[in-house]
């Protein structure tokens, strides 16, 4: 079992506290939505347990691993994460693959038809629509053989189908990970038990 431990926590930007006092335990199998306003500190938290930003004070704890090798064991989709705009679908899959290994169970072709880019397969991702993009990246993050995801704003530039896609896949092929999204919009995180308001700990 993943976990992830955050012990008197917290992360400035100059003098203004984005979270502080900090203190929870992440479980694999449990999932938790990081709730707030804009600027309440979902994105920073989440580039924190990912091992890609550090904290100001405190410490974060990932058991066996450390931040050396966390990022082995975490998939992330988030908006502000680019994918290789030259690259066609089929070519991201496989660069992707390089670094984090895809289920064994699905073709990338599979991949690709299920998240309806299979018209798009040798389109350059320059050419792609926002809420194409945001389709193939939620793809990558799913189907990585990786004990944790992290999603920050999940369903941005999607529409209602694509929203549907997103419990979909989350449904058949994340629910046995350590999930958790940073959300202000409820219908990303309807199926989180667990929920951490951030502006509780802004003090």
């Amino acid at each position: 079992m993943v976990q992830i431990t955050l012990k008197d926590a917290g992360k400035r930007f100059n003098k203004d506290w984005i979270f502080r006092n900090l203190n929870y335990t992440f479980k694999t199998g449990e999932h938790y939505a990081l709730i707030g306003n804009n600027g309440s500190g979902k994105s920073t938290l989440l580039q924190t347990i990912s091992g890609y930003a550090t904290l100001s004070k405190g410490n974060i704890d990932w058991g066996e691993f450390d931040s050396n090798t966390i990022f082995q064991q975490i998939s992330i989709a988030a908006p502000y994460l680019e994918v290789v705009e030259e690259f066609t679908t089929k070519e991201q899959f496989e660069f992707h693959e390089k670094f984090k290994p895809l289920r064994k169970d699905l073709t990338i072709t599979e991949m690709i038809e299920m998240i309806g880019l299979k018209d798009a397969t040798d389109k350059q991702i320059r050419y792609y629509s926002s809420g194409m993009k945001q389709r193939l990246k939620l793809a990558l993050a799913i189907f990585s053989e990786t004990p944790i995801l992290l999603l920050d704003e999940p369903c941005s530039n999607l529409d209602k189908e694509g929203y549907s896609l997103y419990h979909s896949l989350i449904q058949r092929y994340a629910m046995d990970k350590l999930i958790i999204v940073g959300s202000n919009d409820p219908q990303e995180y309807q199926y989180c038990r667990k929920q951490i308001n951030l502006h509780d700990f802004k003090h």
